[in-house]
Parts: C-alpha cells; structure tokens; sequence
C-alpha cells in the first residue's frame, strides 16, 4: 500500500511539473480592471509566470476552503468538548459515591464490591 501511495503521489508531481513547464511564459496581472484604471487614479500590475499563477489559485482556494470547513465544524467540536467535561464530571462523581458508600466497610469488602 505504501509503493501504491508513493507512485501516485510521484505521477501527481509528475503532471504538475508538465503544467508548470507548458505554462512558462509570463502574463502580466493587474489589480484594477483597464476601464477603471482612469476613474480610481492607479494600477497595481506584476508580471508572473502562468504557472506560478495557477498554482497560487489553487493553493489559495484550498486555504479558504479548509478555513471555511474548520468553521463549519465549530459547533461539532464545541458539542464533543462540552459532552467530554460532562463525562469527567459524572465519572468524578461516581467515584465519589462510590468512595462514600465503601467508607463505613472493610476494605476486603470493599474491593470486592467494586
């Protein structure tokens, strides 16, 4: 199983550096659209290689999505850690009952109670 990983994370590699060289050439972009470049007064531009900008879009549109799913499960983690500290709090107290019946008993007794 473990080969099997290995080679399709080397055929994903792969593929990915055929993109990155067939995507070489550079594109310029810009952070205001051209039509309004004249009403706002300034254009943020850089030149990148296409690659590099493909894979930054990716990468950023999985960043988002994990923060977006990491939100999403907020009340799912929030529910298990309430429903943890309420099984310590019942399992304290068992012990404590159960301290308190055995008190009064000898301890032979108690043990094997329990």
């Amino acid at each position: 199983m473990r080969y099997l990983k290995l080679l399709v994370l080397a055929v994903i590699a792969i593929g990915l550096i055929f993109v990155a060289l067939a995507n070489s050439q550079s594109v310029e972009l810009n952070l205001v659209p051209a039509a309004l470049t004249g009403l706002i007064g300034f254009n943020a531009s850089i030149n990148l290689p296409l690659f590099v900008v493909i894979f930054g879009g990716v990468a950023i549109g999985m960043l988002v999505g994990y923060i977006a799913e990491w939100l999403r499960e907020h009340k799912h983690r929030s529910q298990v850690r309430k429903e943890h500290k309420q099984v310590v709090r019942l399992e304290r107290e068992v012990d404590r009952l159960k301290s308190e019946k055995n008190k009064g008993k000898d301890d032979v007794l108690a043990l094997l109670e329990n």
